[in-house]
Formats: structure tokens, C-alpha cells, sequence
């Protein structure tokens, strides 16, 4: 087995999204089948876990966007030092 899909393999086992856009940068040519099949199947579960990962991400925005507009909604308004009313 190629040494490409052993890291393919391990770059999925542990959710390494760089190692999975290096790998990807640049796939070598299969000519065994069972290989084959291997690199289709690990792909596919790359592809899960980046768009879980993606999910996530967007998830964590959005509570942070929320978080972010609450504590602006409940933060004293300070008056500016160059803001004198005579």
C-alpha cells in the first residue's frame, strides 16, 4: 500500500485538515483496486469531516456574533474624554 494512503489514512484518523489539504494538493495515481477503493472511501470520510468541522465552525460564529452583540447591548456607555459639555 502506497505510503499516500497510510497518511491518508492517519490524516483522517485524527481529523488533520492540513495534512488532508496537502494530501489532496496532490494524489498520486492508483492503479491497484483495492487502492482504489481504499482512497474513495477515505475521501468520503474526509469530506464528512471537514464538513463537520465546517458545521462547527459556523455553529461557534454565530455564538460568538450573539455573544459579541449581547455584551455591546449590556456594556455601560462611557462618555469619551473629548466629549465636555460646558
Amino acid at each position: 500500500m502506497s505510503s499516500w494512503l497510510n497518511n491518508l489514512k492517519v490524516a483522517v484518523v485524527q481529523k488533520d485538515t492540513v495534512l488532508l489539504t496537502k494530501l489532496f494538493e496532490d494524489i498520486p495515481q492508483l492503479s491497484d483496486p483495492k487502492e482504489i477503493q481504499t482512497a474513495l472511501y477515505l475521501t468520503e470520510e474526509a469530506k464528512k469531516i471537514i464538513t463537520t468541522l465546517k458545521d462547527e465552525t459556523q455553529t461557534s460564529m454565530i455564538k460568538m456574533k450573539k455573544n459579541i452583540e449581547f455584551l455591546s447591548a449590556t456594556a455601560p456607555q462611557t462618555q469619551a474624554k473629548f466629549d465636555k459639555h460646558f
